[in-house]
């Protein structure tokens, strides 16, 4: 037979359930004035940290980009450096000829669907030793960027909205 707790297990049982909940409730008020930790907002901070360094680097290499968009998106982030368009007229051959008589070094930040990746797959191949120090700067943007976009045009969109806010150049530390 299964004995019955007495009135006095039952008062202790009691003032314990109440001493764990009075901790819980110091807990809450101790959080309530902490920073709540974002998975989106570091991979921001990241992001602009990867930014941040392909700004400093042009400020010295020219950027290479697809299109007129992209070269938009770079200035609206800030960056004020040379930035070349890919798509100008020319033959890739030419353009990569003309890129190497006039400069030693250039970053490639074509986007990553699969036009970007051909064209940065010829773009690398035709300008062997002129690229490599910076191709970090692409693959590190791009594995930030994860799956939500696969062009350089929509890093001030995703920015804002990993961020909370909008992206503008003088917001910039860039």
């Amino acid at each position: 037979m299964k004995q019955r707790p007495s009135i006095a297990d039952k008062r202790k049982a009691s003032a314990k359930l109440q001493d764990q909940r009075a901790l819980c409730y110091r807990h809450a008020d101790i959080s309530v004035g902490m920073p709540v930790y974002s998975l989106d907002a570091d991979r921001a901070n990241r992001l602009k940290e990867g930014l941040q360094a392909a700004y400093e680097a042009n400020k010295s290499v020219p950027v290479i980009v697809e299109g007129r968009r992209d070269a938009h998106a770079l200035r609206k982030l800030g960056f004020s450096g040379e930035i070349i368009t890919l798509h100008s007229g020319k033959s890739i051959y030419e353009f990569c000829e003309e890129l190497t008589q006039k400069y030693d070094q250039v970053i490639l930040l074509l986007d990553w669907d699969e036009k970007g990746d051909k064209l940065y797959s010829t773009l690398t191949e035709n300008l062997r030793g002129y690229w490599e120090e910076f191709s970090v700067f692409r693959e590190n943007i791009r594995a930030l960027c994860q799956k939500d976009i696969k062009d350089i045009e929509s890093i001030p969109g995703l920015l804002e909205r990993l961020s909370g806010t909008e992206i503008s150049i003088e917001d910039q530390c860039l």
